[in-house]
């Protein structure tokens, strides 16, 4: 299992090892498709020199051009010895395996993927000895995956669209398809992602959003002691469940709206308690009797920025 959110950055890759030949067209990068991906050993440590490790190794074959090796690399924040790192890196693969060694950097900011994508070029100003160019998947061009029907089809690449767009505002519509496409699926695979991307948010507000959703979509989710369900327990959307399993005596879709309202009404709240934008009693009821969830979400969206009630509330 994967246990912080910098290896499942890059680790997805390992639980899904097809993944990147999804995600590298879907950026707007063509690469050829694989007939047989084979896991690595990461370590590059020779006799001697200081220990080395690539974060993911993929051996990939393909039908027209053999095969090559993919180093999948999470990159946190820009690091001046990284591209020194990158480029021993794919000299010694190519000198061990004899095959094309490609570089892929997973970044979580735009900024970070900006500097990530630049060239590294080793020798002398009027000479290059060696040039690397990284492939780069980050939030600037990895799709945000927000319909949860297209989620459900793809819970990998749908994880990968939430860990890219971690830092993002849009994130809680990402988080909020990834959910209910997780408690569609169900079974152990999607428990499985859903544990994926709690570990892969981090200790942020993101990952306390992702525990509510799941509270919401999922208040039954199989796998006792999980991380999902430790969060249901201890009560973190206690009315939601409740609401919920009331809903569901009426109808799964009208008892989940119900959910997702409540939800969504309370995380409003929650942001701007965060934030310390104070707002009156009957603004605080208006948010949590409202149903309309088109109108939760423009509020939402509106708590992340706004300075007092008025704003939040202007023009609905």
């Amino acid at each position: 299992m994967v246990s912080s959110a910098h290896e499942a950055m890059h680790q997805i890759f390992r639980e899904d090892p097809g993944l990147f030949a999804r995600a590298l067209p879907r950026a707007g990068i063509p690469f050829p498709e694989p007939t047989a991906i084979q896991l690595l050993d990461t370590d590059l440590t020779e006799i001697r020199p200081l220990a080395r490790r690539v974060d993911t190794l993929l051996r990939v074959e393909t039908a027209e051009d053999g095969g090559f090796l993919l180093a999948v690399e999470a990159q946190g924040k820009p690091d001046p010895d990284e591209p020194g790192s990158w480029t021993y890196y794919l000299a010694h693969l190519y000198a061990k395996y004899q095959l094309p060694p490609v570089l892929l950097v997973v970044c979580r900011d735009k900024a970070t993927a900006t500097w990530a994508a630049e060239p590294v070029r080793v020798g002398l100003p009027g000479h290059t000895s060696i040039a690397v160019f990284p492939l780069v998947l980050g939030p600037g061009n990895v799709p945000a995956v927000t319909d949860p029907n297209e989620a459900a089809e793809d819970l990998a690449l749908a994880v990968f669209s939430a860990l890219v767009h971690a830092k993002d505002p849009g994130l809680p519509a990402i988080l909020d398809a990834l959910a209910e496409a997780v408690a569609d699926t169900g079974g152990e695979t999607a428990k499985r992602w859903a544990e994926f991307t709690e570990v892969g948010l981090g200790d942020t507000p993101a990952r306390a959003l992702w525990r509510r959703l799941m509270a919401t979509y999922t208040p039954r989710f199989p796998g006792s002691g999980t991380i999902v369900e430790e969060a249901i327990n201890e009560g973190l959307a206690k009315g939601l469940a409740e609401g919920r399993a009331e809903g569901r005596a009426k109808g799964r879709v009208e008892g989940r709206a119900e959910g997702r309202a409540k939800a969504r009404a309370e995380d409003i709240l929650r942001i701007l308690d965060v934030r310390g934008i104070e707002i009156s009693g009957a603004d605080r009821d208006r948010v949590m009797c409202c149903e309309d969830l088109d109108a939760l979400g423009v509020w939402f969206d509106r708590a992340l920025t706004v300075t007092s009630g008025e704003e939040l509330f202007a023009g609905t």
